[in-house]
């Protein structure tokens, strides 16, 4: 039977070759068609790396790679989420109104106060990222949000009774990260008001509605947010367990004892490591190698400078807002670490 006498609706072997009736050369794939081909790409480069790979790769080193890439991503995903749900909320529900009764209207003004504001609500570091950007949504002035952005996961009472815990008999330790945390998150809101552009940052823009609407604002606010926040978050998290599984051990007792440099490599430590701010003070307990001052600085620089921080900062607020901020907040956190550190260990 030829093909212009089929019988309409039957299809033969042949036909199931031939592309789709709407196709034609040049126009893109259907996404579904697109998401297949990639999962066969994916599907393909697993099997070559298990192929090529798997012979050469430390078995041990694989296995700390895995076990400190889902610690990452396990330990923070709580906290992402809880931050994501926030900031939908605050998005939401919350009117603009409210933030100019509750902070100044100077931006100057407004960060010591937004400071003081993440000292009280407990968070971690990838909460807070999602919720300074709800407040740039409402409308608090960035210098203000990104304020609380550092202050939140430094200084909250959480933060600080599992630094005393990790420090039994040190108080110094508790007085020294809450101080030098907190002035270092003033200290970068008074340097962004004064210095920061508008056209440097992506503020999220989303309409504010009213009504039943609100429940679908807050609903598409937390799928759009999770989706995002946490791909960046996976990226982070595959780029710490990397190096921490690459950098050798023996690198990092070998210059403890240099002077000024301890300081420093803790402070790209915790960059590198990327450990939650509630957990943190446990690792800086038992560099016992290091400095007083120097573990200072891995608590402060940490939860405000890591790997998958700067992920999920370059996500929500844009490129030229993360190489301009991430290394204002660095240097920030290393010089006050190191004096508060000076002056109180």
């Amino acid at each position: 039977m030829s093909r212009m006498t089929e019988p309409a609706g039957l299809r033969t072997a042949e036909d199931d070759l031939l592309p789709p009736a709407d196709w034609a050369p040049g126009r893109a794939l259907a996404p579904g068609t697109r998401a297949a081909w990639a999962f066969a790409a994916l599907a393909a480069v697993l099997v070559a790396g298990r192929a090529f790979a798997a012979p050469v790769i430390d078995a041990r080193a694989l296995d700390a790679w895995t076990t400190i890439f889902v610690a990452i991503c396990v330990q923070a995903l709580p906290f992402l989420v809880f931050g994501v749900a926030l900031s939908a909320a605050i998005t939401a529900f919350v009117p603009a109104s409210f933030w100019r009764r509750v902070l100044p209207s100077r931006p100057a003004a407004a960060v010591p106060v937004a400071g003081a504001l993440g000292a009280v609500l407990p968070g971690c570091e990838c909460a807070s990222v999602p919720v300074a950007g709800g407040l740039m949504a409402r409308g608090v002035a960035p210098a203000a949000a990104l304020t609380f952005l550092l202050a939140a996961p430094a200084v909250n009472p959480v933060v600080l009774v599992a630094t005393a815990v990790a420090f039994p008999g040190a108080p110094e330790m508790v007085v020294g990260r809450f101080a030098a945390s907190l002035l270092v998150a003033v200290l970068a809101g008074w340097t962004w008001a004064l210095f920061g552009k508008g056209e440097w940052i992506r503020i999220p823009s989303r309409p504010h509605t009213a009504g039943g609407a609100r429940w679908d604002a807050f609903r598409q606010a937390m799928r759009h947010d999770i989706m995002h926040a946490g791909g960046f978050l996976v990226v982070g998290g595959l780029a710490a367990a990397t190096i921490n599984v690459v950098i050798p051990s023996a690198w990092v007792d070998g210059v403890a004892g240099v002077p000024w440099v301890p300081v420093l490599v803790l402070a790209l430590l915790a960059v590198l490591m990327s450990i939650c701010s509630e957990a943190d003070a446990f690792v800086a307990a038992s560099l016992t190698q290091f400095s007083p001052t120097a573990r200072l600085a891995f608590l402060v620089v940490g939860p405000m400078v890591d790997l998958k921080l700067i992920a999920l900062q370059t996500g929500f607020f844009g490129r030229r807002f993360a190489v301009r901020f991430i290394p204002l907040t660095f240097v920030l956190a290393v010089a006050v670490s190191t004096i508060v550190g000076g002056i109180l260990l």
